[in-house]
């Protein structure tokens, strides 16, 4: 977690301070619109009355390309910046990540891929979302789209994890509806595999081969206040920006989402969705989300009780056997994701039938991810994953899932 954790509206006004005790040359990272907004001026104007000298680098653009992430660090080492404050979405988030990493460390973002790899902390970070979806401020992970790997790659290490993270539901305020619904479902994905992945034997070397450590009671009891906050709060923001109630109780459990599976990893669905999106340039959070029931009812043997607490953690009343429940989980998350428009198919996000085979095969090289899926995935399930998800057949998964939980 993070050393200072600090939610609320109006909280952001509470960054001078915390700034001023960090560095005296702050690079912040966001992007051109929120560059533009008021807010930001007046964040701004505190840093500086705090004593503060201020970069501002804007041109952080979604997806968040490598070269990007290499403009901010030229902007930072002409600063001489103490402190990056990372301000917007998860793109901006994870690029005041990397480019922490790299003022500090030096080197390129391809040489830190993978977990582990960054070799000591880095600058000191803030990190203020604007939406809530990725979870980025809590989270010991950055990813980055590189075009020589064409798929996102990740950088997973837990100096990673920001500083201080100021969490202000004031700032989504304007977040239009489409933001809103993929944000919210990339969060609601996040808490899902996280209380669903696998639980690792623990042992005295877990935390130094794995960043993801799988589940565990920490990540549970975060990964189930998540869901109940996002299922309470997803739909109404959508509907109504104004809800204040929703908007808080959303960017809750996005937070919530995030120390979840911060610790506990994600697993298929996100595997899944790095070529997926490299392929249709469509939004993270619709990807997942989009994937999301389908490796539900393909994990859901290995996982009916977990699905099951999950449902009731959205609402549901918890009737029937546990398979009937866990399948009634899975019904309620493709409910809620078809009413605020996630797509609902793979061929909805615009992949074709023909590259199906190649995001099988991308998928099981993301072995960080998939290492943590409850149930084991080997070539040809994958590919049978991806089939379902292309054609919308959820029920094929499930008749064909006869497997006994290990």
């Amino acid at each position: 977690m993070p050393r200072n954790l600090v939610f609320g509206a109006g909280q952001r006004h509470a960054l001078p301070p915390f700034a001023a005790s960090l560095g005296q040359r702050a690079l912040v990272v966001t992007d051109e619109r929120l560059a533009a907004d008021p807010m930001f001026a007046k964040l701004l104007d505190g840093l500086t009355k705090a004593g503060l000298r201020v970069r501002v680098f804007d041109r952080v653009i979604a997806e968040l390309p490598v070269a990007c992430i290499a403009e901010a660090v030229e902007a930072g080492r002409a600063l001489g910046a103490d402190l990056v404050i990372g301000i917007g979405g998860g793109s901006c988030l994870d690029a005041a990540k990397v480019a922490a990493l790299l003022l500090t460390h030096g080197g390129t973002a391809s040489d830190y891929y993978g977990e582990f790899r960054v070799p000591g902390p880095v600058l000191p970070l803030i990190c203020i979302p604007t939406t809530s979806g990725t979870g980025s401020e809590v989270t010991p992970v950055a990813v980055v789209t590189d075009p020589d790997r064409a798929l996102k790659v990740g950088i997973a290490s837990p100096h990673l994890i920001s500083h201080t993270a100021i969490c202000d539901p004031e700032l989504t305020y304007s977040c239009p509806p489409g933001l809103t619904a993929v944000s919210g479902a990339d969060a609601l994905t996040h808490a899902i595999e996280a209380y669903t992945t696998m639980r690792r034997q623990p042992g005295p070397a877990l935390v130094h081969e794995h960043v993801f450590l799988g589940k565990n009671a920490l990540s549970d009891h975060y990964a189930l206040l998540a869901v109940s906050h996002i299922a309470a709060g997803l739909k109404r923001a959508c509907d109504d920006g104004a809800d204040i109630e929703a908007r808080g109780r959303l960017m809750l459990g996005a937070t919530a989402a995030g120390l979840a599976f911060g610790t506990a990893g994600t697993a298929a669905a996100h595997a899944v969705q790095y070529p997926v999106g490299a392929m249709t340039h469509t939004p993270h959070g619709a990807g997942v989300a989009t994937l999301m029931p389908y490796v539900m009812t393909f994990n859901s043997a290995w996982c009916a009780r977990e699905l099951a607490e999950i449902g009731k953690a959205m609402g549901l009343a918890g009737r029937g056997t546990q398979a009937e429940q866990a399948a009634a989980t899975v019904d309620e998350v493709d409910r809620l994701f078809a009413a605020i428009a996630i797509p609902r198919t793979l061929a909805a996000l615009g992949v074709k039938e023909t590259q199906l085979p190649q995001i099988a095969e991308q998928s099981m090289g993301i072995t960080r991810l998939i290492k943590n899926n409850p149930r084991p995935i080997d070539d040809a399930s994958m590919m049978e994953l991806v089939q379902a998800a292309y054609s919308g057949d959820r029920m094929q998964l499930r008749s064909e899932d006869k497997a006994d939980r290990p």
